[in-house]
């Protein structure tokens, strides 16, 4: 059923190959800005099919199936695109960084594991407030990397290193969200085991 929230949540689907598009030239900045306006823009349609779904009482299969999907492929795009890249690197550690991406990877995919498993159970797994904070720093490191490469002047001196504002803010939020990432996975999977023979 082709309502608006579910429409909304296909234009992102159907938007992250033009944002990969977008990513895939490191050193382009007016690409990498209009990625970040897309990737917003794709932030914007993920809150407002949700909530219009559930304030017109039109929540669908289709857009209960389709909603984490649509994120999960947004988020694991734009991680593999910046990787390749090697914008996942930074002071200090280097690409070490490229595992708070891998942890956020990992987990999404043991989830919907989980996720499937439990629903032939008739098992349901609520969302955490913590996993929505999770949520919340993922999508702001991944944007905040996004529009650092549109914005490379954007510098500070940090204990000698010249750093790129929101790149930084990026790679501090990301490994926020990569150590919520485990708490909350951990949590599923505590549910999940108690159901397991």
């Amino acid at each position: 059923m082709l309502t608006l929230p579910n429409i909304l949540t296909l234009s992102r689907i159907c938007a992250v190959p033009l944002l990969a598009f977008l990513l895939w030239w490191p050193g382009w900045e007016l690409g990498y800005l209009l990625a970040f306006g897309l990737y917003s823009l794709m932030g914007i349609t993920d809150y407002f099919d949700g909530y219009l779904a559930r304030s017109s009482g039109t929540v669908s299969k289709l857009g209960v199936f389709l909603d984490p999907i649509a994120d999960k492929i947004m988020v694991a795009s734009v991680i593999l695109v910046l990787t390749a890249k090697g914008i996942l690197t930074g002071p200090y550690v280097g690409d070490l960084h490229v595992i708070a991406g891998l942890i956020i990877l990992v987990r999404e995919i043991t989830v919907s594991g989980l996720r499937e498993f439990l629903g032939g159970l008739q098992v349901s797994v609520p969302v955490t407030k913590l996993a929505k904070w999770k949520t919340t720093f993922q999508i702001i490191g991944l944007g905040a990397l996004i529009l650092g490469q549109g914005l490379p002047q954007w510098n500070v001196m940090i204990v000698d290193v010249l750093a790129n504002v929101p790149h930084t803010v990026g790679l501090i939020t990301l490994w926020a969200a990569a150590i919520l990432t485990v708490m909350t996975g951990w949590d599923y999977l505590r549910v999940g085991l108690k159901h397991m023979d």
